[in-house]
Formats: C-alpha cells, sequence, structure tokens
C-alpha cells in the first residue's frame, strides 16, 4: 500500500506544481542568497528541485537520498577545487529535503548540523512557506560554511549559483 500511496503522489506532483510554489521572482531570491554566501565561503551550493520521480524510479524503490547522490554527480557538484561542494535537493512528491556535501565539507560538519538546515526546510514547507524556509536554510548553511571555509578570494565561482528545476 506504501508503494500505491508513493506511485500516487508522484503521478500528480507535477512541474506546475513546483512552478507555483517556487516561482520565478522565489528562484531569483534563492539564487542572490547563495550567491552572496559564497562571497562569504569557498564552498560551492547548488540547489535542485524535483517535483516528482519517474515512476519506474519509484517502482525501483529509489530514495530521495539516492536520487540527490546521483544529482550530485550528475552536475559535477563533486568536482570543485577544494571538494567543498554541497548540493540542497527538494524532492516534493516525498516532502524530502536532502543535502550532499562533498568530502572536505562532510569532515568538518556534522551530520546534526546538516539536519538543522533540512529542518529549517521542512519546518518552513510544512506551514506552506516554501520561498522563504528556503532562504532561511540557505542563510543558516552560508554562516555554517563560512565559520569553516572562510573566503580568501583566492578563487572564482566554479559553480552556478541559479537553482536548478528539474
Amino acid at each position: 500500500m506504501k508503494t500505491l500511496s508513493r506511485i500516487f503522489r508522484h503521478l500528480v506532483t507535477t512541474s506546475a506544481d513546483a512552478r507555483r510554489i517556487f516561482p520565478a521572482a522565489t528562484l531569483d531570491a534563492i539564487q542572490k542568497t547563495i550567491a552572496a554566501g559564497e562571497t562569504l565561503h569557498r564552498a560551492e551550493v547548488r540547489l535542485i528541485i524535483e517535483p516528482s520521480l519517474s515512476i519506474q524510479t519509484v517502482l525501483n524503490g529509489t530514495s530521495s537520498r539516492e536520487r540527490a547522490l546521483e544529482l550530485f554527480a550528475i552536475h559535477g557538484i563533486w568536482d570543485t577545487e577544494e571538494n567543498c561542494g554541497v548540493l540542497v535537493y527538494i524532492e516534493l512528491a516525498d516532502h524530502k529535503v536532502e543535502i550532499i556535501a562533498d568530502r572536505a565539507a562532510n569532515r568538518v560538519i556534522d551530520e546534526v548540523e546538516w539536519r538543522e538546515i533540512c529542518q529549517t526546510m521542512t519546518a518552513g514547507f510544512a506551514r506552506k512557506v516554501y520561498g522563504e524556509s528556503v532562504i532561511a536554510a540557505m542563510e543558516k548553511l552560508n554562516v555554517l560554511l563560512h565559520a569553516r571555509f572562510p573566503d580568501d578570494g583566492s578563487r572564482p565561482n566554479q559553480l552556478s549559483d541559479q537553482p536548478i528545476m528539474l
């Protein structure tokens, strides 16, 4: 029964839903927050929003975490000079938020801190405050990354700051 309800959620959650929840102005504000943070730290942050997974992916039992790992690789977030790329993945149909971080970031930031960033978003999503919750989470992430990877002006931006809407 659990699989059927998950299939149904993925069938009915569309890209139109994602655009309604995250309109262009909200995505622009999120991009500005990511860009502002990257002037303070050397990490590279990417945000990917996916409305739903394909039915085959759901039938295969792929979790949101597994999908986030796949997107981390596909989008080259692992391929930064200091190995401090961070993916924030939002999967709308399952109401999941995942953070995948490269080696250097995972060495200095613990699971509790990553979870706090995710909880900022999920708590806001429960109140139907989507854009504001993501911006608040990105601001917290920027503070966290600034403390661990302060900007020294030594490198250019390596990954686009623009959120990806799949």
